[in-house]
C-alpha cells in the first residue's frame, strides 16, 4: 500500500500547471493534499472526484482561500472525522482523519509560527492538541499514522542552513522539542527510519529565493506511524524531483 502526502500550495494552482498529471500516473492507494487553499466549490471538477478515488475535503469555515486538507484513497474509510475537535483550530480546515481496518490516518496542514508571537503560540497549542488527540486513540490500541506539513524542522541534518535559522520559526528549539516528545512516545519518522543519515533530501524550498535550483531547502513534510505499525513498514521516498509547488511530494509504503 502506497501512501502520499503533498503539501501542493493551492489545488486549482496546482492543477493548472499540470502537476497533477504525477498522480494520475502514480496512482498511489492514499493522496493527502495540504494547503488546498480553496473551498470545495472551488476545486477543479476533475479533482472532486477522480477515477475511483473516494475524496475528502476539510476547507477553512471562516477565512477563504487558506489552508485546507484533501484526501483520495481508493478504499472507502469506515470513518471520517473533520477537525481535532477544538474550534479555534477546526475553522482552519487543517485536518482530516480517516479509519480504515488497520489504522487511522491524519492528515494534517499544521500551523506556520511566523507572523509573529501569537501565531507561534497559536502553532505550539495546535501540535499540543492534536498529539491528545491521538494518543487517545492509540492508548486504546489503535494504529495511528499521521503525515503532512509540520512546518518544522527537526535536526541540523533537515536543512540546508540550520545556523542561519536557529532562531526563526520553523526550526526553533521549541519547536523541534516537539517532535522530540513525538519520537520518545514511539512515534515513528519514517523517512529517518530507512535513511538516519541521508544528507541534502528536502521537501520545501523557498519560492522567492528561487531556493530549489540550489537546493536551499527543508524537510519539514513527514509521515510518522505510531510503534505498531513498524512491522508494515517497507519503504519511504522523497520525490524532490516533482514540481508544481514549493514543496514535493513524500511516501511511504506499507506492506
Amino acid at each position: 500500500m502506497k501512501l502520499v502526502s503533498w503539501n501542493v500550495n493551492g489545488i486549482r494552482a496546482c492543477h493548472k500547471k499540470g502537476c497533477f498529471y504525477w498522480f494520475f500516473e502514480y496512482l498511489p492507494d492514499i493522496f493527502c493534499l495540504q494547503e488546498i487553499k480553496a473551498g470545495v466549490e472551488q476545486i477543479p471538477e476533475a479533482l472532486k472526484a477522480p477515477l475511483s478515488y473516494h475524496s475528502y475535503f476539510d476547507v477553512p469555515k471562516i477565512k477563504k482561500g487558506y489552508s485546507g486538507v484533501a484526501v483520495y484513497a481508493k478504499q472507502e474509510p469506515e470513518e471520517v472525522q473533520y477537525g481535532i475537535g477544538v474550534e479555534e483550530f477546526d475553522q482552519e480546515g487543517r485536518c482530516l482523519a480517516l479509519k480504515f481496518k488497520d489504522f487511522w490516518l491524519f492528515n494534517v496542514y499544521f500551523p506556520n509560527g511566523g507572523q509573529g508571537p501569537e501565531r507561534l503560540k497559536f502553532k505550539l497549542a495546535f501540535y499540543d492538541i492534536f498529539l491528545k488527540h491521538i494518543e487517545k486513540l492509540r492508548k486504546k490500541g489503535e494504529a495511528v499514522i499521521f503525515c503532512g506539513d509540520i512546518n518544522t524542522a527537526h535536526r541540523e541534518i533537515d536543512l540546508a542552513r540550520p545556523k542561519e535559522n536557529e532562531k526563526k520559526t520553523g526550526f526553533l528549539p521549541i519547536e523541534r522539542a516537539w517532535i522530540d516528545k513525538i519520537i520518545s512516545l514511539g512515534y515513528i519518522d519514517t523517512f529517518r527510519y530507512f535513511f538516519p543519515d541521508k544528507k541534502n533530501l528536502y521537501t520545501y524550498w523557498d519560492q522567492k529565493t528561487f531556493a530549489r535550483e540550489r537546493n536551499v531547502g527543508w524537510r519539514i513534510d513527514y509521515f510518522f506511524v505510531s510503534p505498531n505499525l513498524i512491522h508494515r513498514l517497507k519503504g519511504a521516498h522523497i520525490f524532490e524531483n516533482v514540481f508544481g509547488s514549493d514543496h514535493c511530494p513524500i511516501e511511504i509504503e506499507l506492506g
